[in-house]
């Protein structure tokens, strides 16, 4: 990495606004579980893992074709830059999005939840480490009353997972490196911004991503396109979602708000998923919202509330 990008220190109003596009962003990450829910009876993991992925990918060059039109002279990313977007596609996206899939099908799905709520702390540590960022008593109050909040939100994931049995310590550590892909991918792809937009960074990772995924279609799970032709409307409308919303608007919105904010500020807004996951499973799954569920939701927003108009240190 040729260097660390350094923040433009933001006015309140323009703080205030990033924060809306996270809020936005955790939005649309929440409803990835009722997609993945609604197409799991038709698709295999890497095919609901990548196959939305490849559309947004496609999209992504569409505009880097349309910006290269704009702007002809513009220079390419060279061989060393390939090289880093290359370990942020890999070791960042592919590790995080097949951990997490493969994981929770060799796991249980209340132990992905638990160990997701690491993310915002590794990505603290590895900011800390990679780009210098400052570690303030705010921000480790913040993160720990995060946690808090949304272990509350996770009561009954708590009750059910099962950390210590062996059957299931293969998909926990497929959890746990897809938590740290998650984490390193938004830690380097910061560091990047100091010579590429958000846009190009998205796209050549994406790329990257995407070239490295394909043989995982090849050897473990050769495409089925008549389950893929056989999607009712739910499921093109879940697909679709996954493709346009998160893997494409929710990483644009995101990267916006990081690029002028610091990772562990903006990893903070990580706890609002599970907290728009409740209320989604609430309005669209009507399943009951519990007094825990509720405390655990004031928490977390107390938590984002807190670094979000306290933390001058960006």
């Amino acid at each position: 990495m040729s260097g660390v990008a350094q923040c433009v220190r933001p006015r309140p109003v323009k703080t205030a606004w990033y924060f809306v596009l996270l809020l936005l962003a955790s939005l649309m990450w929440s409803g990835q579980g009722i997609a993945v829910k609604t197409l799991d009876p038709h698709m295999g993991p890497i095919a609901i893992t990548f196959l939305p992925f490849y559309i947004a990918t496609f999209l992504f060059v569409m505009v880097l074709v349309w910006k290269r039109h704009k702007d002809p002279a513009k220079s390419a990313p060279s061989p060393r830059d390939w090289g880093r977007f290359l370990i942020a596609g890999v070791g960042g996206q592919v590790l995080a999005q097949l951990g997490m899939t493969w994981g929770i099908s060799k796991s249980l799905a209340s132990n992905g939840t638990i160990l997701n709520l690491l993310i915002p702390v590794i990505s603290a540590v590895l900011a800390s480490l990679m780009l210098k960022e400052r570690l303030t008593p705010l921000r480790i109050a913040s993160l720990a009353i995060g946690l808090m909040g949304v272990a509350f939100l996770s009561v009954g994931d708590l009750r059910q997972a099962s950390f210590g049995s062996m059957k299931f310590v293969a998909g926990n550590l497929l959890i746990l490196a897809g938590c740290f892909g998650s984490s390193f991918y938004n830690v380097y792809c910061k560091g990047l911004m100091s010579r590429f937009n958000e846009v190009e960074i998205l796209i050549y990772s994406y790329i990257t991503a995407s070239l490295a995924s394909i043989p995982l279609f090849i050897w473990v799970e050769p495409l089925n396109l008549r389950a893929l032709l056989a999607l009712d409307v739910r499921g093109i409308l879940a697909f679709m979602f996954l493709a346009l919303f998160m893997y494409g608007a929710s990483m644009l919105l995101f990267f916006t708000a990081l690029q002028h904010l610091d990772v562990t500020v903006a990893s903070t807004s990580l706890y609002l998923v599970p907290v728009f996951g409740i209320i989604l499973a609430v309005t669209m799954l009507g399943e009951r919202l519990s007094v825990a569920a509720i405390a655990g939701a004031a928490i977390v927003l107390i938590a984002t509330l807190l670094v979000g108009r306290y933390d001058k240190s960006y």
